[in-house]
């Protein structure tokens, strides 16, 4: 059984903007060239390879993650956004101002993709100890929206721990340690 130790927001923001330009009919365009009215890429990208799509700070999304335990031990994870809305299933693979997806990574492991605000977050996915869950907004196309050369993104410290006492914390135990010394003090 998992319990709470710590609970930390930290709200970062990012940006969405538009640009124009033209890929001149051969596909994917070559970092720093407009890819599609919507910022231009880089060649930054994620752990997993995906590009960066740079956009203005004026008009940006932002997204911010909330962590807080459920009687069952697991997490109600809740994303608060701004300038961005979530995309359904079967929505085309093309990056749309201030649309997308946001990713949901556990110390750096993905764990799954939102398309909506609200996530629960099994127990046994938190191991004992602190971890950093964040949450990293993407563009439909798969791109990573980017501000400054920063993933628009969002993390939380997480720490669990057993409940279940140690044998140093067992009642009984420190009763019978305790005793002598209630004795001795009378």
């Amino acid at each position: 059984m998992l319990a709470v130790l710590a609970v930390c927001v930290l709200l970062l923001t990012g940006s969405v903007g538009c640009g124009s330009g033209d890929t001149g009919g051969t596909g994917e365009p070559e970092a720093g060239e407009s890819a599609t009215p919507v910022g231009r890429l880089l060649d930054a990208t994620d752990e997993a390879g995906r590009r960066y799509r740079e956009v203005d700070e004026e008009h940006a999304p932002e997204v911010g993650v909330e962590v807080q335990p459920d009687a069952d031990d697991s997490w109600d994870v809740r994303l608060t956004v701004r300038d961005f809305r979530f995309s359904p299933a079967g929505t085309e693979a093309k990056a749309v101002a201030g649309r997308g997806v946001a990713h949901l990574f556990l110390d750096g492991d993905l764990l799954t993709r939102l398309r909506g605000p609200d996530h629960r977050l099994a127990a046994d996915l938190v191991p004992r100890g602190t971890h950093q869950l964040t949450v990293r907004l993407y563009a439909d196309d798969g791109t990573v929206w980017a501000v400054d050369g920063e993933p628009v993104e969002s993390t939380a410290d997480i720490t669990a721990s057993d409940a279940e006492p140690t044998e140093a914390t067992r009642p009984e135990e420190i009763e019978d340690q305790a005793s002598p010394a209630r004795t001795a003090a009378r």
